[in-house]
This record gives C-alpha cells, sequence and structure tokens, in this order.
C-alpha cells in the first residue's frame, strides 16, 4: 500500500515521510486524503506535533508529563524522548502505564508540568469532573493541551442522553461513543473551571502551502490551557 503512495507531494511532519497522497479515514463520513501512511496520524496529531516542535520547549526540556489515551502516532516517540519523565494512563488503552479513570485520577495535585488529553473528552459523560481532575494533578504554571472535535460555527455545545441507539448515535455526534458535540463555548468552559485558555490557531502561522503540504486542518484551534500560579 505504502509503494503505490511513494511520491512527495505530502508530508507526514512527525516522520518527515513524504507521499503523493496520503489515505481516507472516517467513521461516518470518510475524509479523503488525510491519514499518513506511515504514523497513522491524522489532521490533529500533525497540528500537535508541529505546535509542540515550534512553539514549545516540549522537546528539549526536562518535563514530567501526563498522556491520557496515548496515540500510536505519538506514544513512541514521547516515549523515548529522554528529557520527558512521561507516564500514560487510561481505563482500558493496552498503552498505559496507568490504568484510570479521568473523573477520578490516583495521582496527587500538582504533579505534572505538561499534560495531552486529545479527543477524550467527547467520551466522557461528566466532562466538567474530568477538567477538574486535569487542572489538580497540573502544576500551577503547566500546561494542558485538550484537544477534541469541535464545531466552530456552534456556539454551544450539543448533547441528549435521551439518544442511546449506536447508530443514531453515530448519525448525530460522529461515532457511536460521542456523547457531545463541541462548541465554541468549550473554551467558556475551561475557564469556569479555572484555566486561562489561549485559542491558538497555528494553521494561521503557517504558510497555505505548508498547511496543504502537511494535510492540516485549516483553522482548527489548539485550546493550550494553563494552571494559573497564583
Amino acid at each position: 500500500m505504502v509503494l503505490t503512495l511513494k511520491g512527495n507531494t505530502y508530508t507526514d511532519p512527525i516522520d518527515g515521510k513524504s507521499f503523493k497522497k496520503f489515505l481516507p479515514y472516517g467513521y461516518e463520513n470518510q475524509r479523503e486524503n488525510v491519514l499518513s501512511p506511515s504514523t497513522l496520524s491524522l489532521e490533529r496529531h500533525r497540528l500537535l506535533w508541529l505546535y509542540l516542535k515550534l512553539k514549545t520547549n516540549f522537546f528539549k526540556a526536562p518535563i514530567k508529563v501526563l498522556h491520557f489515551a496515548p496515540e500510536q502516532a505519538f506514544y513512541r516517540r514521547f516515549r523515548n524522548l529522554s528529557n520527558l519523565d512521561y507516564t500514560t494512563t487510561d481505563l482500558n488503552s493496552p498503552l498505559a502505564d496507568v490504568k484510570a479513570d479521568i473523573c477520578n485520577l490516583p495521582f496527587k495535585n500538582n504533579q505534572y508540568d505538561f499534560i495531552l488529553c486529545n479527543h477524550v473528552l467527547e467520551h466522557i459523560p461528566d466532562d466538567t469532573k474530568a477538567m477538574q481532575e486535569i487542572l489538580r494533578v497540573l502544576k500551577p504554571g503547566g500546561t494542558a493541551i485538550l484537544q477534541i472535535p469541535q464545531e466552530l460555527d456552534r456556539s454551544t455545545t450539543f448533547e441528549d442522553n435521551s439518544i442511546t441507539d449506536p447508530k443514531e448515535r453515530a448519525r448525530i455526534f460522529g461515532q457511536y461513543d460521542h456523547v457531545r458535540i463541541y462548541g465554541r463555548d468549550y473554551f467558556e468552559k475551561l475557564r469556569s473551571i479555572g484555566f486561562k485558555v489561549e485559542e491558538v490557531n497555528f494553521t494561521e502561522e503557517l504558510s497555505p502551502a505548508e498547511v496543504d503540504k502537511f494535510r492540516l486542518a485549516k483553522g482548527e484551534i489548539i485550546p493550550v490551557c494553563l494552571k494559573p500560579t497564583a
């Protein structure tokens, strides 16, 4: 499969490999040319990698990291970074060092410099409690990146617990195991929990050619959440 995609049109910045095109991906609605054949990264993974690489000290400074539901595209690469004190956690993932419920974490207060929790909260019925737990275990001055699938043209997050049929949930929420569709009010909810939130549109800092070459979703917002020091 990878040999048939050989080319230089699109590049996965995670491993630097290039292809004539990427693979399609999606549950209800397939998106063309988005899944990297080499790392199996999607748009959000490549965007996060570029942001961490170009805008943070994630790859250089000594950092204590907690990573929820670690993605295959990142797991081994982050594990092999000598600067990271790296812990993974999830309720079910075989890649988790610590099996834990995000709403009841077995970690002490103020433990981690950096937390990654990406495309997890849309699965969690009590996302308020999950956000509170992330804030609790994050060090003052620490950073949490909490990516979610988000419809930026939707002002208010939508959820409806009365929809229980898996096919209907998939149709409405995008996946059978999603419990809400986040709108623009997601950022304000994070602020109400106690985070200082930077809504980072990192694709604006890249050229249109780079956005296309790396197959990013133009306009996707990275929620960079900081824990106040006081």
